[in-house]
């Protein structure tokens, strides 16, 4: 199996040809397909590994907020906050963070869901 496999972008110069991954996931007792890397790297990779990291932080903030007891989560961006920072839109039915009632302003959001209050 690995000695018929090439990496690269699909013929060689030689005329032969690799196994196709159908064929490796059939060969394969679990399934998965082997992992293959170019080497290269790529400039924006470091910008991709800090929006990582910051959406890390992000959803562990949220997890902490949305395990307290006061706590819903806003309508729109749909993080969780406490109670008494949301703002509840009697017209949509539905709670709105500072940021999200900032944007939307006085325009009207019709809501599939209600929240209830």
């Amino acid at each position: 199996m690995g000695s018929n496999y090439k990496s690269g972008s699909g013929m060689s110069g030689n005329g032969s040809s690799f196994v196709s991954r159908r064929e490796m996931r059939a060969t394969n007792a679990t399934g998965a397909l082997p992992v293959i890397s170019t080497g290269r790297t790529y400039a924006g990779s470091s910008n991709i590994d800090e929006l990582i990291a910051s959406l890390h932080e992000l959803f562990a903030l949220d997890r902490q907020v949305a395990s307290q007891q006061d706590s819903t989560r806003c309508g729109i961006c749909y993080m969780h906050f406490s109670v008494s920072s949301l703002v509840y839109r009697e017209e949509e039915g539905f709670y709105v963070c500072q940021d999200c009632e900032r944007v939307l302003g006085k325009q009207t959001l019709p809501m599939v869901r209600r929240q209830q209050k």
